[in-house]
């Protein structure tokens, strides 16, 4: 169930990426449907929802979803600098 909903987020992902849609509408979806996979492959696929050791699973979840945030967004303003330098 966890694989074919990742294999249906990604191809929403994919599809939203070449629709009409302003880039903005666009970048957002993409975020918020990166953000649901890596929930939904944390909850399946690496068990975070079992009962042993609850407070060290919660740590480790939020060093890993700080990391994630700081990578994503990192990643976009590196790409956006890149841009903005490449037009001037």
């Amino acid at each position: 169930m966890g694989f074919v909903l990742s294999i249906v987020l990604t191809l929403l992902a994919a599809v939203a990426a070449y629709s009409g849609l302003s880039v903005n509408i666009i970048l957002v979806f993409i975020f918020i449907m990166a953000f649901v996979q890596a929930g939904i492959q944390l909850f399946m696929f690496m068990h975070v929802n079992e009962e042993d050791a609850d407070h060290t699973q919660l740590g480790n979840f939020l060093f890993a979803a700080v990391i994630a945030v700081i990578i994503v967004i990192g990643s976009y303003w590196v790409m956006e600098m890149a841009h903005a330098n490449h037009l001037m």
